[in-house]
């Protein structure tokens, strides 16, 4: 059954009908829709910062950061474990 057209706030309709196909909610696939038509394509949904693996952070930047999520026992756990349970969360 074909869809009904998501109307005139959504830009880019072939991405919209992709979304929704893939399962995306009709709220996310707009919002990606709309994004990806107004900048390119390639950008849209990139995620991540600058920060380098988890092997590369200091033990003190990787206990601040276990402190963040909330994992248990992080003080006396060594870098390797620290960043075992940070993957794991």
């Amino acid at each position: 059954m074909p869809r009904k057209d998501p109307g005139p706030s959504v830009k880019d309709k072939d991405l919209y009908e992709a979304l929704r196909d893939d399962g995306a909610s009709k709220e996310k696939a707009a919002r990606i829709a709309n994004a990806a038509a107004s900048s390119s394509r390639s950008s849209v949904g990139r995620t991540g910062g600058s920060h380098g693996d988890y092997e590369d952070w200091t033990k003190d930047e990787l206990l601040k950061r276990a402190r963040e999520v909330g994992i248990e026992g992080r003080s006396s756990m060594s870098k390797a474990e620290l960043v075992t349970a940070l993957r794991n969360h």
